[in-house]
């Protein structure tokens, strides 16, 4: 078993990592929603331009599955590790070029489309990025505590959210709005490239899982993960998909969606929008830490049964209180959502990885996760904005957070224990080595 220096200095690769991954995804989010329709899609109107850079934003979430399958073909294959640094260069590399990418004034239509490729390069990196995240905290955990030190790599998507908010919240208190839609857009962009050094730094250090190195040796190496999965756990390809829905969701309706609802719908000014979302990110870390906590303590589906329940109800009283556009109840309306995303979030990465043997698990839970994030993360904010455009009612939008968050909970409602509820790793009396084998075995076989 790894020591407790060492398990820590995995947790903080994988939190670090996740960190920068975000703030690089999500920078583009914030600026399609404030930015791009102007700079690269000026030939559209007001709506049709934020419906055009929101597109742009979905095709990175439509990439993730393909950097999910290769980043877990071979790193079950050849090892979480270099997987990792891979999808860190790889995000770097066009975040920042982003930064530096012409607009529509100067190059014309290629503007969008090498925007479009760029943003097809992010999806691709952090496609591969949560995956081998997870995997690396949860198979170097302690019995008892998977479900903690899993959420590590959830707890850097706040993080890196947060840090991506509070980089264009300072642009619009330092640059004017001509600024800000001119050039210094791009200095959130071009920041990437400090992060992506300090995040190689931190991850060349670490070592491989004890896990793979011991499929290695007993050379229980898929010839082709990806066949392997659907072959060994079709069912948890399915189960694991629908239930990987709620939680990107609901982080894009917090993240994106809502401060372009507030800010084109409710008329609400940006930086206030964008200053709520920052002020959330925070007990939104806490709160996930905590429920981590508890999903080890009394069950994983338990707990996310709970989150997405609290999400497809909760859905409804949070646009009531946003739709006043009262700063408070504003933030209230969020906050119960974000305490819903918590929940989820802190329950998902160790049930989802358990639900694969070893051999094949960095492409099972990275193929389920990113299937799950082009519904939930990519398509949501498109289909929220047309519908609202079409129905001119925050209850349209709210329909469609219900059934996405109803989904999840279904996937995970007729799956018997063994499969999901893996929180009997934390309470069973045996915790030795041999007694979380065999409790492991009975959640791959499920």
């Amino acid at each position: 078993m790894p020591s407790r220096a060492s398990t820590g200095r995995i947790a903080l690769a994988s939190y670090i990592g996740s960190v920068i991954e975000w703030y690089d995804f999500n920078i583009y989010g914030l600026a399609a929603a404030l930015v791009f329709s102007e700079q690269f899609f000026p030939a559209f109107s007001e709506t049709s331009g934020t419906l055009a850079a929101l597109a742009a934003f979905a095709v990175g979430f439509i990439a993730r599955p393909l950097g999910a399958i290769v980043a877990g073909h071979f790193g079950d294959r050849l090892g979480r590790k270099s997987m990792l640094v891979l999808s860190l260069l790889t995000m770097g590399v066009a975040t920042t070029a982003i930064g530096l990418l012409p607009t529509y004034e100067v190059i014309g239509v290629w503007a969008p489309i090498l925007l479009v490729a760029l943003r097809l390069l992010q999806g691709i990196g952090v496609g591969g990025e949560w995956g081998g995240a997870a995997l690396m905290a949860v198979e170097h955990a302690p019995p008892g505590r998977r479900a903690f030190y899993g959420s590590f790599p959830q707890v850097g998507i706040p993080t890196g959210i947060l840090l991506s908010q509070l980089a264009f919240l300072l642009m619009t208190q330092v640059f004017s709005d001509a600024a800000l839609q001119s050039w210094a857009w791009r200095l959130p962009f071009l920041f990437s490239a400090v992060l992506i050094v300090v995040g190689l730094l931190v991850r060349l250090s670490i070592t491989e899982t004890g896990e793979f190195e011991k499929a290695r040796e007993n050379q229980d190496i898929a010839r082709i993960p990806l066949v392997e999965v659907f072959r060994r756990s079709p069912l948890q390809v399915l189960s694991g998909s629908l239930l990987s829905l709620a939680g990107p969701t609901l982080g894009t309706l917090l993240s994106v969606y809502m401060i372009s609802y507030g800010t084109h719908q409710l008329d609400m000014d940006s930086s206030t929008m964008l200053w709520i979302t920052v002020v959330l990110s925070v007990p939104w870390i806490a709160m996930m830490l905590g429920a981590a906590q508890a999903s080890d303590r009394f069950g994983r589906k338990r707990m996310f049964i709970i989150g997405t329940g609290l999400a497809a109800v909760g859905v409804w009283p949070m646009f009531l209180l946003v739709n006043t556009a009262a700063v408070p109840l504003v933030f209230a309306g969020l906050f119960l959502l974000t305490i819903a995303n918590s929940i989820i979030n802190g329950a998902q990465p160790a049930m989802l990885t358990l639900m694969f043997p070893a051999a094949v698990r960095y492409s099972g839970a990275s193929l389920c996760f990113q299937i799950g994030s082009i519904v939930g993360g990519g398509l949501v904010p498109l289909l929220a904005e047309s519908l609202y455009t079409r129905f001119g009612t925050s209850n349209a939008v709210a329909v469609l957070i219900a059934g996405v968050c109803a989904a999840s909970l279904l996937a995970v409602l007729p799956v018997r224990k063994a499969l999901l509820d893996v929180g009997t790793l934390a309470t069973a009396p045996d915790t030795s080595p041999q007694g979380e084998k065999e409790a492991d075995a009975m959640t791959q076989r499920g």
